[in-house]
């Protein structure tokens, strides 16, 4: 049986073959984000939120992952009294870092992005708190590449520019402390630099102070590849929490190691039980498991976050994954989720934020950042974006999305559609899209004569156009599926394109680039497009 969510916010079951309820539990709907709150559900399916959109708070005390479902990778957590921030490599993805703030660990919000400016390419960050100011360490892929710090006093920023370290030849900075108040960056490889007091310059040389387990090498991984090191003081040892053998390619490559030492400068000793996450066979619900990091509950429990790719659903991007731990007696600590595929008990204590956003969007207000992203913004990009009587407004850019800078979503679900009317100036062309990288797309488009179809990130097929220089278009992804339909009458009546796709290889294996399939909207051509009412809804 499955979940079936319609638009007027109710919930129907599909019931397979007579199939007899697993179990049912009434969600609380106490939060009042619950369509439907009171129906039954089904253990082994999600709560669901906002617009059907998946939550993996379950309404009675448990929860399923994904944590945060879509693409969140390389999670950096920080707690900061009874409040939780983290965010995620955002890529190629501006304004980028968007910060998620959480009260119980399981029910995350995002609130306002921190990066406003095209560095590069953002790889695993560290996020932390250090004398009240709050720090960013940002590693990006550029020409030089490179690790900048940003600053903030507030969450919420305004955050300073971006200051570049110098340290052109790693990746994955993490911030620690040390014993004697030291402050450093640990980075890819086992190696660290020390930083100034301040965190805003480097201090000597990178010196190497770690070597990284290495696992039997009949496993099938990606690589060796030791990066995304994590720090943790807890009962008088500092840990070290590295991820080896890849982030992607074989679903067992990617896993989580960890070793410690009495103090900030070594020497470090492996955990005998290493690896202490790791996926181990193809028929898991989730692969490549890694990049962890350590935090504490409000009711001074342990858990670690990191993240994984959904099996079957590479295009969905790394999402990011909660796993309780138990510290042992011997002073290490074991990952007791098991493969996360079934509900967990959730942390106690705390207080449940409303979790996620609705991606409907009706364009009062312009959302870049906590919702939209450009992709691989030029100067001044956001200056074409601009919102009027409950329209977006894009300025062209481009001929087509691989040089228009869509503006693009993260959905998290497996089966979906997004619609909007569209309206263009003469001599443009817009469209919906769904969107891995500017070599690797899929969609329609239209000027006020022909389609443009948009297939592997080309442009195909240019049917006649009947419904000139406005009208609405749906795409629907069903678990990879792709239909498109066109209405020139605002939705009333719908006309199937002829042109389907299946989109299961848009993903990181086949393209590069550790990205997710994602939905959105462009631009180009000439004058401004003009976007209004776009709905999203889980299917």
């Amino acid at each position: 049986m499955r979940m079936v969510y319609n638009r007027r916010e109710t919930f129907g079951l599909a019931l397979a073959g007579g199939a007899a309820a697993l179990g049912p539990a009434t969600a609380s709907g106490a939060d009042g984000l619950e369509p439907g709150a009171g129906v039954p559900r089904f253990d082994g399916d999600w709560r669901r939120g906002f617009e059907g959109q998946r939550r993996a708070d379950l309404g009675d005390g448990r929860f399923l992952n994904p944590l945060i479902a879509g693409d969140h990778p390389d999670p950096a957590i920080l707690k900061d009294g009874a409040d939780y921030y983290m965010t995620f490599s955002s890529f190629d993805s501006y304004p980028g870092l968007t910060i998620w703030h959480s009260r119980d660990l399981v029910n995350w919000q995002p609130r306002k992005a921190a990066l406003t400016r095209n560095i590069g390419s953002v790889w695993a960050v560290s996020l932390e708190k250090h004398n009240g100011r709050y720090f960013l360490y940002i590693p990006v892929k550029a020409k030089p590449n490179g690790i900048h710090v940003i600053w903030s006093d507030h969450i919420d920023g305004p955050w300073s520019d971006p200051i570049d370290l110098g340290l052109p030849n790693h990746i994955d900075p993490c911030h620690a402390v040390g014993e004697d108040g030291s402050r450093w960056l640990f980075l890819s490889g086992g190696d660290r630099i020390r930083l100034a007091d301040d965190g805003l310059s480097t201090v000597g040389k990178v010196e190497h102070v770690y070597d990284p387990w290495r696992y039997p090498d009949t496993w099938d991984v990606e690589g060796f590849s030791p990066e995304g090191p994590k720090i943790t003081r807890h009962g008088g040892w500092f840990y070290m929490i590295t991820a080896v053998g890849g982030t992607a390619g074989p679903p067992t490559g990617h896993m989580v190691i960890v070793a410690r030492s009495r103090s900030i400068h070594g020497p470090w000793t492996n955990d005998p039980a290493n690896p202490v996450v790791r996926t181990v066979s193809t028929d898991e619900k989730w692969w490549s498991r890694g990049h962890a990091s350590l935090v504490e509950a409000p009711d001074g429990s342990w858990w670690s976050i990191y993240h994984g790719f959904e099996n079957g659903y590479w295009t969905l991007g790394r999402q990011a994954l909660l796993d309780p731990i138990r510290w042992t007696a011997d002073g290490w600590f074991a990952m007791t989720g098991g493969d996360l595929s079934k509900p967990l008990a959730k942390p106690r204590g705390g207080t449940a934020l409303p979790h996620g956003q609705p991606l409907s969007d009706d364009f009062r207000t312009l959302q870049i950042g906590s919702k939209w992203n450009f992709f691989r913004p030029g100067p001044g990009e956001r200056d074409r974006a601009r919102t009027e009587g409950g329209a977006l407004i894009l300025q062209a850019s481009g001929t087509a999305p691989v040089d228009s800078s869509p503006l693009l979503l993260i959905a998290g679900d497996q089966a979906y559609r997004f619609d909007c009317d569209i309206e263009i100036a003469p001599g443009g062309t817009a469209g919906l899209v769904l969107f891995y990288d500017d070599k690797l797309y899929c969609g329609l488009g239209f000027d006020e004569h022909r389609f443009v179809t948009h297939q592997y990130g080309n442009e195909r097929g240019r049917p006649a156009n009947p419904h000139g220089r406005r009208m609405r278009i749906r795409i629907t992804n069903t678990r990879h599926i792709v239909a498109i339909h066109t209405s020139g009458d605002a939705g009333t009546t719908w006309h199937r394109f002829d042109r389907g796709m299946e989109v299961s290889g848009y993903h990181h294996n086949v393209r590069g680039g550790f990205l997710m399939l994602r939905p959105g909207l462009y631009s180009a051509g000439s004058g401004a497009a003009r976007f209004r009412d776009f709905r999203y809804e889980a299917l």
